[in-house]
């Protein structure tokens, strides 16, 4: 199977926390409910290969570095030519966290050009990003990662880790059988 690190998409996605704790804060996407925040990489067949959280108020951009450390400390980020973001991480301490990672590639979806009516929204292309999209769906329906009740970070994150365990083996028990004759 193999990990495809040519391409790696890192996004973020928010998610309630009603018990709130360390590590949670207000939403602005859920009027300023308590919430936490994940940003995930994934490479390019949506397999995830690293992870941060944090809290819900916070910018997708601080826990771009975060991420970017987790995938070193695999030690996965010699094999990353491009890393692919969405408009959200525009800025010096992206350039920087990537530089320091050894990555000189970066894709991101030009900045929208202010419209006179407001009313419309150019879209962006998704381009590779649809990878990293799906994957968060697919940690959303883990109900305890949606809607988190733990007051701990620490417990959050190994939450996170056994929801990637199973995307993880659900992809290798897929591509067992994809060489299996019937």
């Amino acid at each position: 199977m193999g990990l495809r690190l040519a391409d790696v998409c890192i996004d973020g996605s928010v998610h309630k926390a009603p018990c709130g704790g360390e590590g949670t804060g207000k939403s602005p996407a859920d009027r300023r409910k308590l919430g936490w925040k994940w940003s995930a990489a994934t490479d390019a067949a949506g397999t995830p290969v690293g992870w941060a959280a944090g809290g819900a108020n916070r910018n997708d951009i601080m826990l771009f570095e975060p991420t970017i450390a987790e995938i070193e400390r695999r030690e996965l980020h010699h094999d990353i030519d491009t890393v692919h973001l969405d408009r959200g991480y525009i800025g010096a301490r992206v350039d920087r966290a990537t530089h320091k990672a050894g990555i000189t590639d970066i894709v991101r979806p030009s900045r929208r050009k202010p419209n006179s009516s407001s009313a419309k929204t150019a879209s962006a292309p998704l381009g590779l990003r649809w990878t990293v999209e799906r994957t968060n769906s697919r940690l959303s329906n883990y109900g305890q990662l949606r809607r988190n009740t733990d007051r701990r970070p620490e417990h959050r994150l190994a939450q996170l880790a056994l929801a990637v365990t199973l995307i993880i083996t659900i992809k290798l028990i897929d591509h067992r059988n994809r060489w299996q004759p019937q």
